[in-house]
């Protein structure tokens, strides 16, 4: 797969996916602080170091959406969102991955989620992955639900009273699978539509 892969928003913006660069660590670290504060779907109380940043989000693949232009190289471009991809347990089963996401709070619901969502089942495909598993979607958090399922996912379990949110309700989590290379081609062919 050749990087970066470019999509235009609802809004119009043209924007890339790629691997994140060092120089975007403290950009994500950031906006991943953000949304950990907001407290409603990460499972971390506390903001993370980097150390812990580099620990959690960029122990194996990682990757950016950025504001995509002509001049891009010579400035610095703005994050709009990140995602991690990994092996969701070791060993015997590392076949199965997992996956985190972020959007900056201005800009949900502009189509950065599905465009990371629609990549991420692509390269896990093409890393070898053979599934992806999430463990802690928040029952709460219905945008992530709805993007799920629209690609494909099922829901497979829940925990009981899993998350306590920060404005203190407590809701149970859902685990959500799906299989990754079967279908893949059709996704394919509609992140390369969305391309043209």
């Amino acid at each position: 797969m050749d990087f970066p892969l470019y999509k235009v928003l609802k809004n119009g913006t043209t924007v890339e996916l790629d691997y994140i660069k060092p120089q975007e660590y403290e950009d994500v670290r950031t906006l991943l602080n953000y949304v950990i504060d907001e407290g409603k779907t990460y499972p971390q109380k506390q903001q993370l170091s980097q150390p812990e940043f580099a620990a959690y989000w960029l122990s194996k693949e990682a990757f950016v959406v950025r504001v995509s232009g002509e001049d891009g190289i010579h400035k610095p471009q703005t994050i709009l969102g990140s995602f991690y991809l990994k092996p969701n347990f070791p060993g015997r089963c590392s076949h199965i991955c997992n996956a985190g996401f972020i959007v900056q709070p201005g800009l949900r619901g502009q189509g950065i989620g599905r465009f990371m969502g629609e990549s991420m089942l692509l390269v896990a495909a093409q890393l070898g992955y053979e599934a992806v598993m999430f463990n802690l979607v928040f029952e709460t958090n219905i945008p992530s639900i709805s993007l799920w399922q629209s690609l494909g996912f099922d829901i497979i379990g829940s925990i009981p009273n899993a998350a306590k949110l920060k404005d203190g309700q407590v809701v149970k989590a859902l685990m959500m699978y799906r299989k990754v290379g079967e279908d893949v081609g059709d996704e394919e062919e509609k992140t390369r539509e969305n391309n043209c």
